[in-house]
This record gives C-alpha cells, sequence and structure tokens, in this order.
C-alpha cells in the first residue's frame, strides 16, 4: 500500500500516512480500516465532540502498545485551540474540534476514541452534560449493568431529564445526559453523586457508590467522571476491545452485547438506523432537583465523597485512605 492516501469527508481532503499499518493485529483491521470507519459515522462522532476541549488518546503503533496521552496542544496543532486550567490550576491549550474533517485527522495522528470534556471550548467552567459512568465490580457483569442502566432511566424521567445511552465499547454501558450551562464542575460532579446515592438506596443489591474498591459491591456509579479534566470516551470511537462505543435506544438496553458492534460492519449499522445521538441537542435539562438532593443527603449526613488522588484535598472531603488502612492506623494508635 502507498505511504500515505487521501480520502475525502465533509467536503475535505485529509491526509492518511501508513494506511496499511495494522492496529488490530487480531482482526487484521488497518489504520485506513480505522480511517474508513470514522468517515461513515463522521456526523454522529462530531456531534459528540463538537467545540469541546479534547484529550487525545494516540496509538502510535497498535493496541497492543500502550498508547500516548496528550492533553495539551501542539504549537503546530492543526486544529482550533481552546485556553483551560486545569485541576491543578495550571493553564493550558487543547484541541477543540470543529469539522467532520477533524474526527479524521484526529485519527490520522493516532486516535481510535476521542476523550472531550464536558464544556464547551466558549465556556469551560460550565459543562453541558452529564456523563454516567456504569462499571462492573467482581462478580457482576454486563447483564447487571444493563439492569442498573433501566433504573437510572426509570429515575431520570422522574427528575425531568433525558439520558442518551451506549455501549462502551469495553465493558459497561455510559448515559449522557444534557443540561443548561450554568452549573460548575462541583455542582455536575455532586449532582450525578446525588443520583448516584439515590439509586443505591432503592437498589442497594445492584448499584454502589463506593469509592474505594474494597467497599464495592455490584455497578458502580462513577461519578468522578465528572470532574474538571475527567473524560469519557465519546459515541463511536472504537476501543482497543475492536468493538465501538455505539448509540443505543433504550429498547436496545434489555438484550445489548457490547459484541454487537465491531468496527468493521459498524457502516451497516449506522446507515441502518442513523444517527441515534441525533437530537442530544435539543433535549437540554435541568439539574434544580438534583440540587435540592445534595442539600438533603447533606442534612442526612451524606457529604461529599473522595475524589481522585491526584486532586487537590477539597472543603469536607473524607480522608483518602482505603477504609482497611484507616482503621488499621486506628488501631495501632
Amino acid at each position: 500500500m502507498a505511504d500515505q492516501v487521501m480520502v475525502e469527508v465533509g467536503g475535505e481532503q485529509v491526509r492518511i500516512s501508513s494506511p496499511g499499518r495494522v492496529v488490530f493485529p487480531d482482526q487484521g483491521w488497518t489504520k485506513l480500516d480505522v480511517a474508513q470507519h470514522f468517515i461513515s459515522v463522521a456526523e454522529g462522532t462530531l456531534r459528540g465532540i463538537y467545540g469541546r476541549p479534547t484529550m487525545m488518546k494516540r496509538y502510535m503503533k497498535s493496541v497492543t502498545v500502550d498508547p500516548i496521552y496528550n492533553k495539551r496542544a501542539s504549537k503546530n496543532t492543526p486544529f482550533e485551540t481552546a485556553d483551560v486550567r486545569f485541576p491543578s490550576q495550571r493553564p493550558g491549550r487543547m484541541n477543540v474540534p470543529r469539522t467532520e474533517a477533524d474526527v479524521v485527522r484526529f485519527v490520522q495522528l493516532g486516535c481510535l476514541d476521542f476523550h472531550p470534556w464536558p464544556v464547551r471550548a466558549e465556556d469551560i467552567d460550565h459543562p453541558d452534560e452529564l456523563r454516567f459512568d456504569l462499571d462492573p465490580t467482581e462478580g457482576f457483569g454486563l447483564a447487571e449493568i444493563r439492569l442498573a442502566t433501566l433504573a437510572l432511566q426509570e429515575l431520570l424521567t422522574e427528575v425531568g431529564l433525558v439520558g442518551w445511552p451506549k455501549t462502551s465499547g469495553s465493558r459497561g454501558i455510559h448515559v449522557y445526559v444534557r443540561i443548561e450551562p450554568i452549573w460548575d464542575f462541583f455542582q455536575t460532579r455532586r449532582a450525578v453523586l446525588a443520583i448516584g446515592r439515590e439509586l443505591e438506596r432503592r437498589h442497594p443489591d445492584l448499584i454502589t457508590t463506593k469509592w474505594w474498591k474494597e467497599e464495592r459491591t455490584g455497578i458502580f456509579i462513577d461519578y468522578n467522571q465528572n470532574a474538571r479534566d475527567k473524560t469519557v470516551s465519546s459515541a463511536y470511537g472504537v476501543r482497543p476491545t475492536g468493538y465501538v462505543s455505539a448509540p443505543i435506544t433504550w429498547d436496545e438496553v434489555p438484550e445489548v452485547q457490547i459484541e454487537d458492534f465491531p468496527m468493521v460492519g459498524f457502516a451497516e449499522r449506522y446507515a441502518s438506523v442513523g444517527d441515534l445521538s441525533e437530537g442530544i441537542d435539543q433535549e437540554v435539562g435541568r439539574i434544580d432537583t438534583l440540587m435540592e438532593w445534595v442539600l438533603r443527603d447533606e442534612d442526612n449526613g451524606q457529604g461529599e465523597a473522595p475524589w481522585p488522588p491526584n486532586y487537590p484535598k477539597m472543603p469536607g472531603e473524607p480522608p483518602r485512605v482505603q477504609p482497611s488502612k484507616m482503621v488499621k492506623e486506628n488501631w495501632e494508635e
């Protein structure tokens, strides 16, 4: 195969170098195969990342080699950029995709999936979506994740919010909810935690919000995925498994399998069902009720929950010590 080829997407020509490089050795899929996947789903992919500061996760060889993570835009980046401030308060610039051609430019640079912030470049301090990442703990699997996802849908409907589910392409399911961008990261993170805690109360044998792995049993609602600078793989990205993070209907949730959506062949599904995330930007809700739940939980002794270890210590946050170690340290004293 030639050292480079030109592909057309969104009315633009984009160069793909080393098109024959095998990215997925088990399946034999090449870099050009990846590019062709994203050309076929470019409109839907762009819907999830348009105007968002986006981290680059670059597979420079194949999925068998650890990727390189680039949060900061390079000096000669081909993309629009946005000035951001990371949790450390250090400033930086991040790439901001705006066109379908930008989607394929990310692929040219080694990206298989996309990791956007839940904000737009025009307002980096106020998220316009909540992200629910449902992960299984040991002894739980996709069957339980599907049940937890349906329980989440019921609760979102109860508070007047619309959820948009998709497979993660790995082990779980993600649900996105568009909201008005008037709350900050601290508030939206606590809103997701409040929903997680309410689900935990209603389904104690199924759902957990416990941060420490030694305490988790069930399907974990990872509320910290809504902290500043945390990202979730967006719709139509391809995971190292070779499966697509595929938007699905709520009717599909009870029977969905991660393996239903391999990259090669996904274009046929997209052509058949269209972009199942279409309409998400028109279903914008408010989280006033969730903010009331945050206050209710505070009054009932459920305040702040642990943050990831690389974040500054937050007011009201419990000790960042594994419960088992904390008990041991207290006993030794």
